[in-house]
């Protein structure tokens, strides 16, 4: 059975910044007869609820930098992503919640230090991990406008 890792909050988690989740029923639905296997590195990492924070260019590279306090959280988010694929070698599809600075996989805002927006079309850390490793990267939104649009 095929294996796809997916934003925990898709899948209703309440693991989201402010405590809330992003429960998918369309999304899941979507997907069919597979194996789920959840993620979320910043609820491992920070607890729930929790700071925002944002991707930043910096010298260093494009950081998960907090709203709250400018602290530098990539390496916590990055440590837990190479961990879950170590763990997981066989995950085929990576499914990542649109726009969030560590699962979203072509939606995530990266802003200059200025907090200027850059782009819009970022790769979250976890997402990059993912890309690293060869896995096939989808934001959930996407995917589910392409499942519908095969049925159209």
């Amino acid at each position: 059975m095929k294996k796809v890792a997916i934003s925990a909050c898709l899948l209703g988690e309440a693991c989201r910044y402010d405590g809330s989740d992003n429960r998918n029923d369309a999304l899941l639905e979507a997907l069919g007869e597979v194996e789920l296997i959840p993620f979320c590195p910043e609820d491992d990492a920070f607890g729930t609820p929790r700071p925002t924070m944002d991707l930043v260019e910096t010298p260093e590279g494009i950081r998960a930098l907090s709203n709250a306090t400018g602290e530098d959280l990539s390496d916590p988010v990055t440590a837990y992503a190479k961990a879950f694929f170590d763990v997981h070698p066989d995950i085929a599809l990576f499914v990542g919640k649109d726009r969030s600075p560590s699962c979203g996989v072509c939606s995530a805002r990266c802003y200059n230090q200025q907090k200027e927006l850059l782009s819009d079309k970022a790769a979250g850390l976890m997402a990059k991990e993912a890309l690293k490793r060869g896995i096939e990267v989808i934001d959930a939104e996407t995917f589910l406008q392409l499942k519908q649009g095969e049925k159209s």
